[in-house]
């Protein structure tokens, strides 16, 4: 394979036996490749054990399992989307492609347009723009289609300013890329690869962090049929379609289904439905003040966070990496008892049991070294008091050594007055 790879266009899954998540791809990739054969693809599929070839493996710089990977030539090209017969099928196909397909005559360019619900196309002849895009179609080949044509292909409704031109069509509608207001070219395009309105999951939104745009969504119930949810809904994709020129610079918009995956994100839990506005470059998140009724008020509220007005909550901060990790265990824990109790208890009550019987050995050993020394402390006091008054043996002799002493003085008065007498 190392030797031959570049005669062909392959496919690859590297992956390690031990993985879980390699393991539930398997029935996929099997679907993947005889889907491929059977189409008359001319990308071969296979697999390779990365931990018994880690050589090429690190070639690749595979870091992760499983990791997907089409190899054309000298590039290698990262899949990165959802792990689904389709989605891989669909990324083998463009990825294996021309960079830039182009689009003879008007009736190609319709098929193209109701294949893809986002569009590309260079208009024009050879010039630097088009330099610019060929280099911008070889990064970002791996996320949407690049096409050419000329002017007379486009539809009637189309007005180009001036050629070459770079247009993009996407939401019934098409916008041309302006280099003095969009900037640089590969930032509009990936800007740009999205639907002005999106039913947003944790992949999505990880690919919208990408862009630079926050991330305006809301969060309700899909099976919920409730005016609310519904109404929300309508307000979003209402400010995403009217307001489209003031604000898709900025934000992209979009629902999701369910408070799951933001609840982990934001490390809360929020009652659907509910709108909120996700910063993904910092973590950051906006929740509306007041409850919105109308897409004026979301309007509103768009322009509050536009000019600062609006709170943010959350970010990267210290404080918040501490909440993050200690969300993250709390979080862990719990999953473990709900998958698996017996295992739950096991893991941690076995450590929590032994780090407590120490504890217990610990604290026992203080306290009879405290009486220990209570003892010794009360022992020593006695000592010195005998040491400085004596015995009472000795007190009692000295005693008696001064009676003894007065007894005899009184026996020699006593001689001395019976002299007198005689």
């Amino acid at each position: 394979f190392k030797e031959n790879r570049k005669d062909d266009i392959w496919l690859v899954d590297f992956y390690a036996p031990w993985c879980g998540h390699c393991k539930k791809l398997e029935p996929v990739w099997n679907e993947v490749g005889m889907e491929m054969k059977n189409m008359g693809s001319p990308v071969k599929v296979g697999k390779m054990d990365a931990t018994s070839f880690s050589s090429i493996a690190s070639e690749f710089g595979v870091r992760g399992y499983p990791t997907i990977k089409l190899l054309k030539g000298d590039l290698a090209y990262n899949y990165r989307g959802p792990r689904t017969k389709d989605d891989i099928v669909e990324f083998a196909n463009r990825v294996a492609g021309p960079l830039i397909r182009p689009l003879p005559s008007q009736h190609m360019f319709e098929h193209v347009q109701k294949r893809h619900r986002v569009l590309f196309v260079y208009v024009g002849g050879e010039s630097p723009l088009k330099e610019k895009y060929i280099e911008v179609a070889s990064e970002l080949i791996v996320y949407t289609y690049f096409f050419s044509a000329s002017e007379d292909v486009l539809p009637e409704y189309v007005t180009l300013p001036e050629l070459p031109a770079v247009v993009v069509f996407k939401d019934g509608t098409y916008f041309v890329y302006d280099e003095y207001e969009d900037g640089d070219l590969s930032s509009w395009i990936n800007r740009e690869r999205f639907q002005g309105y999106l039913n947003v999951d944790g992949f999505t939104l990880y690919e919208l962090g990408d862009t630079g745009k926050l991330v305006a969504i809301a969060v309700i119930d899909d099976k919920n049929s409730s005016v609310e949810h519904t109404r929300l809904k309508s307000i979003i994709q209402e400010v995403a379609r009217d307001y489209r020129d003031h604000f898709h610079r900025d934000f992209q918009f979009g629902h999701m289904d369910g408070n799951d995956y933001i609840n982990s994100l934001l490390m809360d839990d929020l009652t659907i439905p509910t709108i909120v506005v996700l910063n993904t470059s910092n973590q950051q998140y906006f929740l509306p003040d007041r409850h919105i009724e109308s897409t004026e008020d979301m309007v509103q509220f768009i322009n509050n966070i536009l000019d600062g007005t609006a709170e943010a909550q959350g970010g990267d901060g210290l404080l918040q990496r501490i909440k993050r990790i200690i969300y993250d265990a709390k979080s862990t824990v719990v999953s473990v008892f709900k998958s698996s109790p017996l295992l739950g208890c096991f893991l941690f009550g076995l450590p929590l049991g032994v780090i407590s019987i120490m504890c217990y050995g610990i604290c026992t050993a203080d306290t009879d070294g405290g009486v220990d020394e209570h003892e010794a402390a009360k022992k020593e006091n006695v000592d010195r008091e005998l040491t400085d008054e004596g015995s009472e043996e000795e007190q009692e002799e000295e005693k008696n050594g001064k009676y003894t002493e007065l007894s005899d003085e009184e026996l020699k008065q006593k001689d001395i007055i019976e002299k007198k007498k005689d």
